[in-house]
């Protein structure tokens, strides 16, 4: 009678002094033809279902997202140089504004240097006739101081000749005298 031995070289042996011939049976690692079968069955309906219906999803996933992307890298494309226009648009106003400050400083100047030159001149033309007011007051201050100091001089002259000599001098003379020294 036959017993059962959980080891299996224990059975062999056991079965080969029975009598009984122990062929070499299936090897643990080779698989069974059914078991070929439905890894095959399995591997071709997983691999047809990736080809037909979940890698297209992926695949549209994919597509949707990186539209997605390229859209948004668009917007911002677009933003920017409707960032940048916008800059420019300033700057150009800025331009204007600053061109326009100026020709009005310009212009505020101008005004001022011509009022400038017109109060100087008006300045000048006052000053030139209080110069010739002053200049005819010397003239005639020198003209009355000169006919003073000229018969003062003829009279001193004549005094110092009369004491040097010991007689008075002839008064033309003496005019005459005084008018070339005072002429040099």
């Amino acid at each position: 009678m036959l017993t059962a031995v959980n080891h299996l070289q224990g059975l062999a042996t056991r079965l080969a002094a029975e009598g009984v011939e122990v062929g070499e049976g299936p090897g643990p690692i080779v698989p069974e033809l059914k078991e070929l079968y439905w890894g095959a069955g399995s591997f071709i309906v997983f691999a047809l279902l990736m080809r037909f219906y979940l890698f297209p999803r992926l695949k549209q996933g994919m597509d949707a997202r990186y539209a997605g992307i390229r859209a948004d890298h668009e917007q911002a494309d677009a933003e920017r140089a409707s960032a940048r226009a916008e800059v420019a648009d300033y700057e150009a106003q800025l331009a204007a504004v600053k061109a326009e400050a100026a020709a009005k400083v310009d212009a505020a100047r101008q005004a001022l240097e011509a009022e400038r030159q017109e109060q100087v001149k008006a300045l000048n033309a006052q000053l030139a006739e209080r110069r010739a007011a002053a200049q005819a007051e010397t003239d005639a201050a020198k003209a009355a101081v000169r006919d003073q100091i000229h018969a003062a001089v003829a009279d001193v002259a004549g005094r110092a000749g009369e004491l040097a000599t010991g007689r008075r001098p002839d008064a033309t003379v003496v005019a005459r005298v005084v008018n070339e020294v005072m002429a040099r």
